[in-house]
């Protein structure tokens, strides 16, 4: 697993390969992966999250954010290393897969169906038809606002509208685990607010939350746990309030200043990746 606070890269040396228990939820294992041969944008990262927990990943832009979020839901298969869902290894398994087996994604971009309404995306992401109406319902109990414009289409809505929508629909197969890709990105700040709320509303209904989030120390401040990526590595992790408190992190990632030290056509080749 990643370095505690403090510590340089490396593994450390009192974890166990036998840590998933416990109330391990998901567990990533040493992912190597890119979008073209021979280029990784993965090293060798890993990650746990127990069952409850807010998770964020931070990081300078480049740092394999959203290629992590990306490789653990099977849209990017691992050229090494291992993804468990509970005890049940989901490495490389389709989307679709994934979805029914529990755990649902939000992506950063095109997230919803422009053309549909709200109601009718809520129901293209059901896996039961049957209780979907039901479902909806719930969605629209913990999102009113939604609701309210459930005969709206979605493409004329606000962008912290859309955003809503795009939680709702993965809300909607019941998941026990949600990951979320830069969920406050592009919003106006009475909807960063919003977002964040609601991303608290759906934590404690008992959804284990995973974040990929540029607005780090607003999401740290609401994580059990954080991990810090680099250069396509786990540099640090520790609680979020650790991470809130430590020098290095603050220097480095909170402050603003991101690494210098990497080459130019690195850096390049990260963000055509779209991280």
């Amino acid at each position: 697993m990643a370095p505690e606070v403090g510590q340089e890269p490396g593994r450390t040396g009192d974890e166990s390969e036998d840590s998933a228990g416990d109330g391990v939820v998901l567990r990533a294992d040493d992912l190597v992966a890119g979008y073209v041969p021979e280029v990784d944008i993965l090293n060798g990262v890993s990650l746990e999250v127990k069952e409850g927990e807010v998770v964020t990943v931070i990081g300078p832009n480049g740092a394999g954010k959203s290629t992590l979020i990306k490789t653990i839901f099977g849209l990017l298969r691992p050229r090494r290393g291992h993804v468990m869902l509970r005890d049940r290894e989901i490495t490389g398994d389709k989307p679709h897969d994934i979805t029914r087996n529990g755990m649902s994604y939000v992506p950063q971009l095109d997230n919803v169906f422009p053309s549909l309404t709200v109601a009718e995306n809520l129901e293209m992401g059901s896996l039961d038809r049957s209780g979907a109406k039901e479902r909806i319902g719930r969605m629209f109990d913990l999102f009113p606002r939604l609701g309210e414009r459930q005969d709206q289409v979605v493409g004329t809505m606000s962008g912290g509208e859309r955003q809503m929508v795009a939680m709702a629909r993965a809300l909607m197969p019941d998941p026990e685990v949600l990951l979320l890709d830069e969920p406050s990105a592009g919003l106006a700040p009475a909807f960063v607010d919003a977002i964040f709320d609601k991303c608290g509303e759906i934590n404690r209904t008992g959804v284990t939350l995973v974040m990929v989030e540029q607005n780090a120390r607003r999401a740290l401040a609401m994580s059990n746990r954080g991990y810090v990526l680099d250069v396509g590595t786990n540099r640090f992790h520790g609680s979020g309030r650790e991470l809130l408190e430590d020098p290095k992190v603050t220097e480095l990632y909170l402050g603003g200043t991101a690494r210098v030290d990497r080459p130019q056509e690195v850096r390049q080749e990260d963000e055509a990746a779209g991280d």
